[in-house]
């Protein structure tokens, strides 16, 4: 029952990606709802309504007729469109302003910067002492310098791209903003038509005037000028209605390469779904104009029809195996490495649970390797005797981390990565991916092992654990499923540090379970991790983001996010859990968002700044 809870859940999570929800509506419910007709409710009204309702209204309830004329997916978009929390852009107060005009934005590695998902396109999410601009004994002195409010929001997933004293972060609505590194200031702030989920990306395309800001938010991918956020280019690169981007692109000598994953293995509980059709890919578009150059599939085969339910509807298959993460690039072969999750349908594929190479040149892919065989799940198999379960399911271990290429010093060269099923490997990018190595950190689970990113610095590799849990649900009408889950205060958390070289742990941190009675607390240490020489940083579910000490793993540092803040540009925030993108230090700064309103974890909306003793 747990995971039914969860999963319900994640419908609500990702309903804001469900961009074609609002055309349906526009197509089909627009012209009643929106016109005032008497006993018709509003569409304001239709958003206080649950999931559930909608599905049952379209299905066999009063608006079956109209029901009756869209396909399963259609009822599924806009059902999510209506139901899903809408978060407002709401506009810089003129007093957050810097007042001048930006300073000219260099991207240069001599100076100190953090450009992407990662530091650097082999994805350590290290920092070295000249850009970190902080040492280890710099660390417990750090203090809240700014906080920044984020608006109308419940979770804080955008993580900051930093260079030339400015830093360049989105947020859920879908506002862009660019401000002073170190004051908080607004130098300009744009709006965009999706919310915004992961890392922002800067670069400097070949020949361009300006450095400019990508990302991707729903099935579109965009390019901001740096200097001013006037919209570059804006390309379509989500095919399946379900495409969704989860996680920023890799830049590299002037070309983007965007992975794209899905929310279709959430929508199977319906038993009239046809599951599943979506495969997952991996994108490469030129950086100065949008144009695409190539897109290679995870899965070779498209999906047909194989056989039907329970219910007597019609199944497809292979699908799944969406890349949830950023690319990794390998400058000694010039291949491109992508992650990918599990199989959505039968039949299994041996692409899913995979590290993945393609040659940067043309996409074609050059060698697989999957971890975990026969990995078959979709958000069904939370319902028991639910009709589009595939029969055998698996375990949902996904991969939601790029893996990290390392050189040792003996010439051997590895591809670092951990999983949701608890599993840590070194894979040989110069053998197809064989496994050298693999260490159990977790116990895993849909929301268990390693989540966003583990992070190294050549020597030992950091893994934080998730295994998160939950001890029951409540009634709460406030959310679009009538209920909230509750975290249990007890259980998941922990941050490892493994030899790269044998996997071999050298030490471990347990969690401190101080949640006390905090409603939506959990140890859980989901957020992607960050490492500068000495010190390792984890945000976890609980509020708190801490500094370990890479050599044993002795806490050096703990800051409490989950309280409430004067912001410099006015604006109500509170913190609350960390999640998905971590913490990003560059020029004597430690960025980090804080607050995450998804599984019944504690909601935020505020971007934090630390420097040493707030200076």
């Amino acid at each position: 029952m747990r995971y039914v809870c969860v999963f319900t859940l994640l419908l609500a999570g990702i309903a804001a990606q469900a961009q074609d929800g609002a055309t349906v509506y526009k197509e089909h419910c627009a012209s009643c709802h929106n016109s005032a007709t008497p006993r018709v409710p509003s569409e304001s009204a239709l958003h206080g309504m649950q999931l559930t309702q909608i599905l049952a209204a379209l299905q066999t309830g009063v608006m079956k007729p109209v029901g009756d004329k869209l396909t399963p997916q259609e009822r599924y978009a806009v059902g999510m469109f209506l139901s899903a929390p809408q978060p407002k852009a709401v506009p810089p107060p003129a007093s957050g302003s810097c007042g001048t005009t930006a300073p000219t934005l260099r991207v240069s590695s001599s100076s100190p910067s953090w450009l992407g998902w990662s530091s650097s396109s082999d994805n350590w999410r290290f920092q070295d002492s000249r850009a970190a601009g902080i040492t280890a004994a710099d660390v417990p002195k750090l203090k809240l310098k700014w906080a920044f409010g984020l608006g109308d929001e419940i979770s804080a997933r955008s993580q900051p791209a930093v260079a030339g004293g400015r830093i360049f972060f989105g947020t859920s609505s879908g506002s862009v903003y660019s401000l002073d590194a170190h004051t908080g200031c607004i130098y300009w702030a744009t709006s965009i038509g999706g919310g915004i989920r992961s890392a922002l990306v800067l670069g400097a395309p070949k020949n361009a005037k300006h450095a400019a800001v990508y990302f991707g938010t729903g099935q579109d991918a965009y390019a901001l000028d740096a200097a001013t956020g006037k919209q570059l280019w804006k390309t379509r690169i989500g095919e399946h209605f379900a495409s969704i981007i989860t996680a920023a692109p890799l830049f590299h000598d002037g070309v983007l390469y965007f992975g794209i994953s899905s929310y279709e293995e959430a929508l199977p509980p319906l038993p009239t779904y046809e599951c599943c059709t979506f495969r997952g890919s991996v994108v490469a578009l030129k950086a100065d104009t949008g144009k695409i150059l190539w897109r290679s599939y995870t899965i070779a085969n498209a999906p047909e029809p194989t056989e039907k339910n329970k219910a007597g509807v019609q199944m497809y298959g292979p699908s799944g195996a969406a890349v949830w993460s950023t690319p990794t690039f390998d400058e000694k072969r010039n291949l491109v490495y992508a992650a990918t999750g599990d199989d959505y349908s039968h039949p299994a594929t041996k692409t899913s649970d995979a590290v993945l190479a393609f040659d940067a040149k043309t996409g074609k892919l050059i060698w697989s390797r999957q971890v975990t065989a026969n990995d078959v799940f979709n958000n069904a198999c939370s319902l028991p005797g639910n009709a589009n379960c595939p029969p055998p399911s698996g375990g949902d271990f996904d991969f939601g981390q790029p893996p990290m290429l390392v050189a040792l010093p003996d010439g051997q060269r590895e591809l670092l990565i951990a999983q949701k099923s608890g599993m840590a490997y070194a894979l040989d990018p110069d053998k197809d991916g064989a496994i050298l190595w693999q260490t159990r950190i977790g116990k895993g689970g849909a929301l268990g092992g390693s989540m966003w990113g583990s992070a190294t610095d050549g020597r030992q590799m950091y893994v934080a654990e998730s295994d998160l849990s939950f001890k029951g649900i409540v009634p709460d009408k406030s959310t679009a499923q009538g209920f909230r889950l509750l975290p249990d205060p007890n259980q998941g958390g922990g941050l490892f540090a493994l030899n790269i070289t044998t996997g071999e742990r050298i030490w471990s941190a347990l969690p401190p379970h101080d949640c006390g009675d905090r409603a939506g607390c959990s140890p859980a240490q989901s957020q992607a991790v960050t490492t500068i020489p000495g010190v390792v940083f984890s945000g976890s579910l609980d509020g708190h983001i801490r500094a370990y000490s890479t050599s044993d793993g002795k806490l050096l540092w703990d800051a409490e996010t989950a309280r409430d803040y004067t912001t410099v540009n006015g604006s109500a925030a509170h913190g609350g859990s960390l999640d998905g993108p971590g913490p990003v230090v560059a020029g004597g700064m430690l960025y980090v968002s804080s607050g995450y309103g998804q599984f019944g974890c504690m909601p935020g909306n505020v971007l934090l700044a630390f420097s040493v003793d707030g200076r």
